[in-house]
């Protein structure tokens, strides 16, 4: 089965199938969110979205990409948000890159959005379904960056076999530039944990689903056994 990966510059049309991966940070850290009991998150396209979205609903939670700022209630960290308690709460989160992928690509049929601690999930829920060929959305770096492109092809490999080698794919992650600028503290609102906690390889038994609910685009994660 041949794959499609592309940059979100790159995207043509509506895919049958799309799993956006941004591995550091915004799928790992919606995966720390439903973990910590968030029943949904709501993606936004714009911060002034975000903030419009979460105005009257005072159950609900704003995250961003950067250092806190004023309406927001979190940031795109996950080693800042593992301790919270989101118990059946609704985030709205938006980010530089992954969540402006996962709305580029909401119309089509099937998508899941993605990163290391979901990879294992997210190639059985779309080996079930036997869907495919994927189209990968590698969220950063206009699609080149290697942390979202290891993790795409990752799941890739895993979807037709299910003993593959993470160490290499982890490698590349790891050595990445946005692990680099997450250690060294270059990107604001990082956390010192936030690169180790983006390669712990399936962390959680769930894939994580983006659907359209009335004028909302929503994820919400998917049991997986």
């Amino acid at each position: 089965m041949t794959h499609h990966f592309v940059g979100i510059p790159e995207l043509t049309g509506v895919p049958r199938v799309a799993v956006v991966v941004d591995v550091m940070r915004a799928f790992t850290v919606a995966a720390w969110a439903f973990a910590r009991g968030a029943e949904r998150i709501v993606l936004a396209s714009t911060v002034d979205e975000a903030l419009a979205l979460k105005e009257g609903r005072p159950d609900w939670l704003a995250l961003k990409d950067g250092a806190p700022a004023a309406g927001f209630d979190a940031v795109n960290s996950p080693g800042q948000l593992r301790s919270r308690d989101f118990t059946g709460r609704t985030l709205v989160q938006k980010t530089t890159a992954g969540t402006v992928g996962a709305l580029a690509v909401a119309d089509a049929p099937l998508v899941l959005c993605a990163s290391f601690v979901v990879a294992g999930p997210t190639a059985r829920f779309l080996r079930a379904r036997r869907a495919g060929p994927v189209t990968f959305v590698v969220t950063g770096e206009e699609g080149r960056a290697e942390e979202d492109l290891a993790c795409a092809e990752y799941i890739g490999h895993r979807m037709s076999a299910t003993a593959v080698e993470a160490a290499p794919y982890l490698h590349r992650a790891r050595t990445s530039r946005a692990a680099a600028e997450l250690t060294s503290g270059t990107r604001a609102g990082s956390h010192p944990d936030d690169v180790g906690l983006c390669l712990e390889l399936d962390r959680f038994p769930f894939a994580m689903r983006v659907r359209r609910e009335e004028s909302l685009t929503v994820l919400r994660p998917v049991a997986v056994r």
